[in-house]
């Protein structure tokens, strides 16, 4: 398997651990995955729910919970790689992103918008890799070239999330089962797309894709499109290291194909989730937010909104399912046990070894 290098880190396993909020991917399901060799990433969302305690100012409690979580990340992964996902659509993205680099996180993902503005936040002598998160070609050569001009950086890598993955998604309701927006077809147009420009200036930007990638297999396959390494999320939620609440993993463990669909989020883009009473509330009209406690994000409308989408996510990563959800991949069906992030490794590398070995097989993929 190849490694990739972002910048001058050198990631032995091409995975990168999808971040995962509220509360999901944390110290502990980030130093698990670095510590195998893949890039482990710190959720900043919702930080400032976790750690209350630590200040009765959402804002302020955000900063400290994010300093927290990477000092324990740090003391769990003495040498492993440690990102911080942090989302444009933040009311609080400027503070976290500035606390990722201060505090000297690996690699800071931005996504759920452009992150037009992202280098302008580097001090000197900073050392952390930027790296966008983006849903086409366009983005990602709207971000090269606004980057470039505006702060004569180029990103360190890219991550392409198709419609399959969990969470927000970056589609349209009517893109998101179009095979034209597939991760299959994204990836050569953003690897072409990019290729011009690491010709252009003579600087690597290694292409990683996410969304729907569960097994070895479907890593070799998006690789073998020209991906230099996979993001994963969902496949780590149902392990022992998942920061989550037990509630939340068996909700992914009980879930069958049907149960997975795509809801309008109060932020007002489209989402992947486990349907359950809660959203069948919903969608009955029987809920309503009595208030908005902390402007999470600045495109949600209270007013308008049927529910708080960060009391939701909180109450579900508490394992309060009758007053929240669990956001989702598209085959998070397929989880059937707890198991140890160690061991998914040890299947994923096996199962992309035995594919890439076999020729018969190899053919069929490249087809």
């Amino acid at each position: 398997m190849k490694k990739l290098s972002i910048g001058n880190l050198n990631i032995t396993v091409p995975i990168i651990q999808g971040g995962m909020g509220v509360g999901v991917s944390l110290s502990g399901l980030a130093s698990a995955v670095a510590n195998e060799g893949g890039v482990g990433v710190i959720s900043s969302a919702g930080l400032g729910l976790l750690y209350k305690k630590l200040s009765p100012d959402y804002l302020k409690a955000s900063i400290l919970g994010l300093k927290e979580e990477l000092r324990l990340a740090r003391e769990k992964s003495k040498k492993g790689v440690i990102g911080v996902n942090v989302m444009v659509a933040m009311s609080n993205y400027a503070d976290m992103v500035k606390t990722a680099i201060k505090e000297k996180a690996d690699i800071v993902f931005s996504g759920a918008g452009l992150p037009l503005d992202l280098p302008s936040f580097l001090e000197k002598g900073s050392k952390t890799k930027l790296v966008p998160i983006v849903s086409s070609s366009r983005a990602a050569k709207i971000i090269i070239e606004k980057w470039k001009t505006n702060y004569n950086y180029l990103p360190d890598a890219i991550v392409v999330e198709g419609p399959k993955a969990g969470g927000h998604l970056g589609f349209k309701a009517e893109q998101i089962f179009d095979e034209a927006y597939s991760i299959e077809n994204l990836i050569p147009q953003v690897v072409d797309t990019v290729h011009g420009f690491e010709t252009q200036y003579n600087q690597k930007i290694p292409v990683i894709a996410g969304g729907g990638i569960y097994t070895g297999a479907d890593m070799y396959r998006l690789m073998e499109l020209g991906a230099s390494g996979v993001q994963m999320g969902t496949r780590f939620v149902t392990t022992e290291e998942c920061d989550a609440s037990p509630e939340f993993k068996q909700t992914y463990i009980n879930a069958e194909e049907k149960d997975i669909e795509i809801i309008k989020s109060p932020v007002g883009m489209p989402g992947r989730a486990i349907f359950n009473k809660f959203l069948q509330k919903v969608k009955d009209g029987k809920q309503r937010p009595l208030r908005c406690p902390v402007n999470c994000i600045k495109t949600c409308d209270i007013s308008k909104s049927p529910y708080c989408i960060i009391s939701a996510l909180y109450s579900a990563y508490k394992g309060r399912m009758s007053s929240g959800y669990a956001f989702c991949g598209s085959n998070a069906f397929k989880a059937s046990k707890i198991e140890k992030v160690r061991d998914i490794f040890k299947e994923i590398c096996m199962d992309y070894k035995n594919l890439k070995s076999n020729k018969t097989i190899l053919k069929s993929y490249c087809l």
